[in-house]
């Protein structure tokens, strides 16, 4: 999956979004999405590469719990036919709760 068709993914859910973070001074109010591809898995055969997959991680960040938010973001990547594996934290500091998809792309 290209970034433009990562992104085009994530205009999907309505909700704004960066790759990253938004500028400083630039962030929306909360809930809003960052998504990021912290690196690539790779599976080899006969001393060659032979598949290779992007991580990606969506990030949702709200200032209270909105499972609904949640589910929207849920059926985006149903709709892709997306695995993913979700954990929630609330970062104290931000006082934002933290949800994170993480998947195989």
């Amino acid at each position: 999956m290209t970034y433009e068709e990562i992104s085009m993914m994530m205009s999907e859910t309505g909700l704004p979004y960066a790759y990253h973070h938004f500028a400083e001074g630039e962030s929306p109010e909360p809930p809003f999405l960052l998504f990021l591809s912290p690196g690539e898995n790779t599976f080899s055969a006969d001393n060659l590469m032979y598949f290779k997959s992007k991580r990606l991680a969506v990030e949702l960040y709200t200032d209270l719990k909105s499972p609904e938010t949640e589910e929207i973001i849920e059926n985006v990547l149903t709709a892709h036919e997306i695995y993913y594996t979700k954990e929630e934290t609330f970062i104290d500091s931000e006082k934002l709760y933290e949800v994170i998809y993480e998947m195989e792309v």
